[in-house]
């Protein structure tokens, strides 16, 4: 059973430290629309999901039009107070639930940012030297290890950069590649107006003459308590800033190969890379 959604939705998702926080603090200048950092949202999915499956009992008593309707609730009742036209909610989990996203909001599209691995590692590890003397939740706030251990930690498959690139390949790859488009950091950084043009097109709403010189967004208090101050810092001017990794070349290289998005050949659902 079809139940037509109330909320005009779509959804930011992609890999970490790669504009997201960025794009959403442009969008909202749009008085359209609503779009914030990461939240709650998608966690609170995955565990009503979870509650609902076979490993609760009580699924017996709750169809497929339930859950439907149980899931959809979430969004609705989570975004009841916002006045926006569009709303985009943020999280890198969203790149693997595209199928449930198609089914509860058909018209949904998901944004993925993308940035080369190597430097979205070294834009991790350079906040936690900037944070020195906090631990951050980033490694559960453990303060040993070196860089060689944090990389891979971030690396392996429940790592931050780990997921979100396998997520981000089990979009790109599967069947409904067709709702994803791809923003890649460095046209965010130096070209916004040609990132949000395709963005708009995307979603298919009217354009907006966004102010690329006064961009803000505050998320202190999230990043002080998980001991990551600038974790979410956005830059009040939009521009791309050229510097030198603080990687040992080794771990550099390691992942000069993974921006697979940037070749064409490796593209064979046509997705849709600014």
């Amino acid at each position: 059973m079809s139940l037509e959604p109330k909320l005009r939705l779509h959804f930011l998702s992609g890999l970490p430290r790669s504009g997201s926080t960025l794009l959403a603090a442009i969008l909202r200048q749009n008085p359209r629309f609503q779009a914030e950092m990461s939240g709650p949202v998608a966690g609170l999915f995955a565990a009503l999901l979870a509650e609902m499956s076979g490993k609760n009992e009580f699924s017996v008593f709750i169809s497929d039009t339930q859950r439907q309707r149980i899931l959809t609730g979430l969004f609705e009742s989570y975004y009841a107070d916002c006045k926006a036209d569009v709303i985009i909610d943020t999280s890198r989990a969203w790149c693997t639930r595209l199928p449930a996203l198609k089914t509860l909001f058909p018209e949904s599209r998901v944004i993925a940012c993308v940035r080369d691995v190597a430097w979205i590692i070294d834009s991790l590890e350079r906040v936690v030297r900037k944070n020195a003397l906090q631990p951050s939740s980033i490694f559960n706030y453990q303060s040993g290890g070196t860089v060689y251990t944090r990389v891979n930690g971030l690396a392996g498959p429940e790592g931050m950069v780990g997921f979100a690139y396998d997520a981000l390949k089990e979009a790109f790859y599967g069947e409904d590649a067709n709702r994803l488009l791809l923003v890649q950091y460095d046209t965010l950084t130096t070209d916004p107006e040609k990132a949000l043009a395709a963005v708009y097109a995307f979603l298919g709403e009217p354009s907006y003459a966004h102010d690329f010189t006064h961009v803000s967004y505050d998320a202190t208090a999230f990043d002080v308590k998980a001991g990551t101050p600038g974790l979410h810092t956005v830059r009040s001017t939009v521009k791309a800033i050229p510097r030198t990794t603080i990687l040992p070349p080794d771990l550099f290289r390691r992942f000069a190969n993974d921006a697979f998005w940037k070749n064409p050949q490796n593209n064979p659902r046509g997705v849709t890379v600014v």
